[in-house]
């Protein structure tokens, strides 16, 4: 009887153990490397499964865009109780190339993809009771797109001696373009020692700055699915130059005030000489009085005879008589 218990464990261990024993596990396998796809064309993304397919067997497609968790995926499909349901804004490009997907192959694809359609890709397996192991893979696609027409700019002081910096960006390209700038003309690359390029960014740093740092400059966007360029022009000026042009400018708007002012000083003084004379008063020094002494008869106008014959006779004729009275010895 001592050795019944071992044995006797050893059953009921096993009994417990097969009663418990889980179903198959769930492995999703999605391939390692990133995959690209030409913007417009069709991507495929492929996701394998093992596991025993059921009536609680469920699929799931979803997408995160880039730099953000998954917990901020939206679904593209799920498949469940044998139905397909495609969803989301990818809804009418999204499909399974095995429908039903139950013969452990689960391949994505998506037609006729966008710049938008690069992110990460979620394939996700449910299987009750089966316990999972890898039950969720991840695929991250890029789309290529071509550089967009890149945008020049230029700021600075573009004078003799003074620095510029130019600017070349494009708002769409993936990869992400790489700048490239030449100077159009005789010379078609700026002197050594006077420019500096970054590619990555697009700038081109112009320093001490001469009259044959002038001209066209090209900026050539670049990725492999193609380029585009923009130009600008560079006008370098001679800061004397424009110092001797301002004094010319100054010394010529002088004597235009100048000129104006005599002007009008002369006008002045003509439209003063124009002025008729001022009209004297009944108290003033008259040229044609008569001095004393001076005999002198008014006649009135004929035609105011009338009037005089209304008035006294002393007041008709005005003389002035020169005394005669007789001198005495």
């Amino acid at each position: 009887m001592a050795g019944l218990p071992g044995p006797f464990l050893c059953g009921a261990l096993l009994g417990f153990a097969c009663l418990s024993a889980p179903g198959l596990a769930v492995e999703v396998k999605v391939p390692a490397e990133p995959l690209s796809a030409p913007v417009g064309h069709t991507a495929e993304l492929t996701c394998s499964y093992s596991t025993s397919v059921g009536d609680n067997f469920a699929l799931e497609w979803s997408f995160v865009q880039p730099g953000k968790p998954i917990s901020e995926s939206h679904p593209i499909l799920y498949f469940t109780s044998g139905h397909l349901y495609p969803t989301g804004s990818k809804a009418e490009r999204a499909s399974l190339l095995q429908n039903p997907p139950t013969g452990g192959v689960a391949t994505l694809k998506l037609t006729k993809v966008r710049a938008s359609d690069t992110g990460t890709y979620l394939c996700q397996v449910n299987n009750p009771p089966d316990f999972y192991t890898n039950g969720l893979g991840l695929i991250n696609l890029t789309v290529l797109v071509p550089p967009s027409r890149p945008l020049c700019s230029q700021s600075g002081r573009t004078s003799v001696g003074g620095s510029a910096a130019l600017k070349c960006t494009s708002s769409e390209g993936a990869p992400k373009p790489v700048y490239n700038w030449v100077h159009l003309g005789s010379s078609p690359t700026p002197p050594p020692g006077s420019a500096v390029q970054d590619e990555v960014s697009g700038q081109l740093i112009l320093t001490n700055l001469s009259m044959s740092s002038s001209g066209t400059y090209r900026c050539v966007a670049t990725n492999q699915m193609g380029s585009a360029s923009c130009e600008l022009t560079l006008t370098v000026t001679d800061s004397s130059s424009g110092r001797v042009a301002g004094t010319l400018i100054g010394v010529l708007l002088g004597i235009l005030l100048l000129s104006v002012a005599v002007f009008c000083l002369l006008r002045f003084q003509k439209e003063r000489r124009k002025k008729p004379k001022e009209t004297y008063g009944g108290n003033d020094l008259r040229v044609d009085a008569v001095a004393p002494g001076i005999s002198e008869q008014t006649s009135l106008p004929a035609d105011a005879s009338t009037g005089l014959l209304e008035r006294s006779p002393s007041a008709s004729t005005v003389t002035t008589t020169k005394s005669r009275l007789p001198m005495l010895v």
